[in-house]
């Protein structure tokens, strides 16, 4: 997608999102009867390229629009050889999605859709919004991006645009951290990659700054606990059960070098609070001996400084573990009905755990069932269902 865009013009994004399918579907049937190639990469890149030559060529001889336009702008060179042009690409063209002049809701759903491949649905998940806002956000971006004709080889200004990069490269962590369209709960690739990103982005000098080495503390932080989270036979392992020996313990000495660096100066982000409530568990040598009030209190600290009825999903799991479950089910409570994320399995998985700890049984069973109708995660299913059959066989329906 980086490269592609980068030869033909972010014009072309439309053009360059087909290709790039088209050439998927085409390894799809070819590699099922030839075999995977030993470039895969190198493979898709080349018939993607070659797709969009074919396509501008119809362009050209159909409609003549490409006359005005410089040659070199929409020439995909042969000789451009995949494995040199990758580098930071894909870097680049987040900032080229996050121009100044494509609104800030605009630019992250353009970005999560075009360069991270997010469904809709995906994205609408991650901001928790409706599909429909989410396809009208992408093609306001699209629009801009033609209207204004940005460059992909624009000096990369920082301010807005790196606000924008780095929200686009933590939710694409969060949504490989809890993969809802997948067959595992963790989606590594994209965990990977948005780890990758934020380490160029940091030893950039337009990323290095205290926003974005707390940002890749807490992807250290919590890429350490993967192994633990997941069972031999896919299903989820809650933290309270997780086995800390498996814990990446490199990755968490890794983590507290970036949370130190992220401690110069004197900015402090959402991204600062999380990586210190990730670190507060990685340093519980048991899950007993969790820190709870202090993870309390800096949700607190988060809520104040962002707003998200997610920060106070999490107060009330901390605030349950501290005070009791009843404490939990009282923060819930007190949100607005309006506020509640109305397709966010987990807000219901809570209130039926912390109703279930409560003996009240029915009400946990009717959380659980909402929980499940909304999740489109398979290993989340398989652990709601089993929590549904503790429920029926406490309310002696089976």
């Amino acid at each position: 997608m980086a490269v592609l865009t980068r030869a033909l013009g972010t014009r072309r994004l439309d053009l360059v999102e087909d290709v790039v399918q088209s050439a998927l579907a085409q390894a799809l049937q070819t590699w099922a009867r030839r075999g995977v190639p030993a470039e895969p990469a190198a493979w898709l890149f080349r018939t993607a390229r070659n797709l969009a030559i074919d396509a501008l060529r119809r362009e050209r001889a159909h409609h003549r629009i490409l006359q005005a336009i410089p040659q070199e702008e929409v020439d995909v060179h042969p000789e451009i050889e995949f494995a040199q042009a990758i580098g930071d690409e894909p870097l680049r063209l987040l900032f080229v999605c996050c121009h100044e002049d494509v609104p800030f809701e605009s630019r992250v759903a353009l970005a999560l859709k075009s360069l991270c491949g997010f469904s809709t649905a995906e994205i609408a998940r991650a901001l928790l919004t409706t599909e429909a806002n989410v396809q009208k956000r992408i093609e306001r971006a699209r629009d801009r991006l033609r209207e204004c004709e940005i460059s992909f080889d624009d000096q990369v200004q920082p301010g807005p645009r790196l606000d924008a990069v780095v929200t686009i490269i933590y939710l694409m962590f969060g949504a490989g951290c809890h993969a809802s369209h997948a067959e595992a709960p963790i989606r590594r690739d994209l965990c990977d990659e948005a780890r990758r990103l934020a380490r160029l982005l940091a030893n950039h000098a337009i990323g290095n700054t205290p926003t974005v080495h707390a940002l890749l503390a807490l992807i250290c932080f919590h890429s350490a606990r993967f192994d633990a989270r997941v069972a031999f036979d896919g299903r989820i392992i809650l933290l309270e059960d997780q086995d800390r020996t498996k814990w990446n313990w490199s990755d968490v000495r890794e983590g507290m070098t970036w949370l130190r660096r992220a401690a110069t100066g004197s900015e402090l982000s959402r991204y600062h609070i999380e990586a210190a409530i990730a670190w507060e568990h990685c340093r519980a040598r048991t899950f007993s001996e969790t820190d709870w009030a202090r993870i309390l209190e800096l949700y607190g600290a988060l809520s104040g400084t962002v707003s998200s009825p997610l920060h106070t999903l999490n107060r009330a799991v901390a605030a349950a573990h501290l005070h009791g479950p009843r404490a939990g089910l009282t923060l819930l409570n007190s949100t607005a009905p309006a506020a509640v994320p109305r397709h966010y399995p987990a807000w219901h998985a809570v209130r039926a755990e912390l109703h279930f700890r409560l003996g009240e049984h029915e009400e946990a069973h009717q959380s659980w069932v909402k929980a499940r109708d909304l999740s489109a995660s398979m290993c989340d299913r398989i652990f709601i269902e089993d929590r549904l059959g503790e429920c029926q066989r406490r309310l002696g329906k089976c």
